[in-house]
């Protein structure tokens, strides 16, 4: 049986790339396809259709206008994938990408996505949803990691994760619906400090799992 395939798209947002390979590493039955945004949506390999799942892990700031061609097929693809119902996993800064944007908004679940930000945090990450698959086998953690001071998602959200942090948002994960396609959200995820920690591997790794069911 081959492996599983999932792209990672990546962009306008540094990153620690080997320690992030780390990371994917961990998950031997999944093959990952990493790529920035502009090759994901030219899709010349035409291959889009073929992922499990999708993890974003981008930063882009400018929300698609229907005057360049480029942002309509971004507009089109985003909107194949959920209607093909293949999983989303938005990560970390990928949260804050394409602001005003009123699908990203639809897919995170916060309509009003400004946020202050804080480096290097001692993070307690608590289990809110002790019986998801994402959370299977885990119990409260702490890592070194940045936060992100904004407000929780809304209504058709399940909360997995939270923190007491008292400058990040409450909710560090949670799930949703977009269309016909599966959504985890997380907050974490910002360098090897939380790539290497081993719950954070974990929660990735189900979540992946979770979204490719």
């Amino acid at each position: 049986m081959g492996k599983i395939p999932v792209a990672v798209v990546t962009g306008h947002h540094n990153f620690d790339v080997p320690g992030f390979q780390k990371l994917l590493d961990c998950m031997p039955q999944v093959a990952f396809y990493l790529q920035d945004l502009h090759n994901f949506v030219s899709d010349e390999g035409k291959f889009n259709e073929t992922y499990k799942a999708i993890i974003f892990y981008n930063f882009h700031q400018e929300p698609p206008i229907t005057s360049r061609a480029e942002d309509v097929r971004l507009v089109q693809t985003i909107d194949k994938l959920a209607q093909n119902g293949q999983g989303l996993l938005i990560l970390h800064h990928a949260l804050l990408a394409f602001p005003g944007w009123t699908v990203w908004n639809q897919i995170v679940g916060i309509s009003n996505r400004k946020f202050r930000y804080a480096a290097n945090q001692i993070v307690e990450t608590e289990v809110v949803a002790k019986n998801h698959p994402i959370t299977d086998g885990l119990q409260a953690w702490e890592m070194i990691d940045e936060i992100y001071g904004m407000i929780d998602a809304g209504d058709g959200s399940e909360f997995i994760l939270s923190t007491t942090h008292p400058d990040s948002m409450k909710c560090l994960a949670w799930t949703r619906e977009y269309k016909n396609s599966r959504v985890f959200c997380y907050q974490s995820g910002h360098d090897n400090l939380a790539f290497s920690n081993p719950n954070f591997r974990q929660v990735i790794s189900q979540s992946v799992d979770w979204l490719i069911e």
